[in-house]
């Protein structure tokens, strides 16, 4: 092989490698002993604001007013990198100016130049700020998602054990767990779709249509938001309403639901308060004794820093719900 030849070679090799380093993402200097930049990839340069002149020759501690001048890093890249030849994924969190706090991954790898005593070093720095920001939330997302599993299986456990057993056909035990699963389904849809701010009145239609279809009678009330905590246990208050309508009350006659609505102050603070009334149904009395839809309504109202007063008028079942409104 001639010179040239070799010149040729060794100068096709250094076009290769450095249009490769070029167009790496992750920004990458090559140092000297002495902690000098000798080279710089563009990424370095777009990543940490600078450019070749104020980074090739100069020492990595002194670039861009010191914001390297890391104990954590200048002892690595002194102390251990020589000692381990290479470093791979040691992080370091750090405030940067212009950057704000960011964790750096740094790889280290000595160079040794064969026939050379001096030695150089290629340190790569990888941003993984977001990526952790992101599995953090990740993690965040998948903790709520347990925490809500075990509260949901617990509240279907509950309603299998409270659902009526006694003088009831397996049919109809089996009819009245799911209609009550389903609404505890329905609520856990509505709070995905509307988060923070559920509408009153989509809630009540949402809850009521499976039950009353069409024969649900929603008078105009003002705009309404519940707080997330608060759609649940509505839920279920309107689907053992619809419920006993259906059996026993308007619903199981020619009848409807009326459902209206306002808000008040109590004491400075602002409730709701919704009117249920059941006209056109059969005559109503006052039952015997108090099932578990009843107890249910009780319990998640009052739960809720609110209550259920029941009038039962022969001519329909009439409720009073208030609510504190958790804006």
């Amino acid at each position: 092989m001639t010179l040239e030849e070799l010149y040729r070679l060794l100068r096709s090799g250094h076009i290769q490698t450095q249009g490769i380093v070029d167009t790496l993402h992750e920004p990458l200097i090559v140092l000297d002993k002495a902690f000098t930049v000798c080279n710089a990839n563009p990424a370095f340069y777009r990543t940490f604001g600078t450019d070749m002149d104020g980074t090739i020759g100069h020492s990595l501690f002194e670039l861009g007013n010191g914001q390297w001048d890391i104990p954590e890093l200048r002892m690595l890249l002194s102390d251990v990198v020589p000692k381990a030849s290479a470093i791979v994924g040691y992080q370091v969190n750090h405030d940067f100016p212009g950057l704000g706090e960011r964790s750096m991954c740094v790889t280290a790898r000595q160079l040794a130049i064969p026939g050379n005593n001096s030695s150089q070093m290629l340190v790569v720095f990888e941003d993984v700020t977001d990526r952790q920001r992101a599995e953090a939330r990740k993690d965040i997302l998948i903790a709520e998602t347990r925490h809500r599993m075990k509260n949901l299986i617990a509240t279907v456990k509950v309603i299998a054990r409270q659902t009526e057993v006694a003088g009831v056909t397996g049919a109809e035990y089996r009819d009245r767990f799911l209609g009550r699963v389903d609404a505890l389904l329905i609520a856990q849809d509505f709070i995905s779709a509307s988060g923070a701010n559920a509408d009153l009145a989509a809630l009540i239609d949402q809850c009521l249509s499976p039950v009353a279809g069409e024969r649900t009678d929603l008078v105009a009330s003002p705009a309404v938001s519940l707080s997330e905590n608060q759609v649940l246990p509505l839920s279920m208050i309107l689907h053992e309403l619809a419920v006993n309508a259906l059996k026993y009350g308007a619903l199981a006659g020619d009848g409807v639901i009326r459902v209206k609505w306002n808000t008040e102050l109590d004491e400075g603070s602002r409730r709701l308060v919704l009117q249920w009334q059941e006209v056109g149904g059969p005559p109503v009395a006052p039952p015997k004794h108090i099932g578990f839809g009843t107890r249910l309504i009780d319990y998640s109202i009052k739960a809720e820093g609110g209550s259920a007063i029941f009038h039962h008028d022969p001519e329909g079942l009439r409720v009073e719900i208030t609510l504190p409104i958790q804006q």
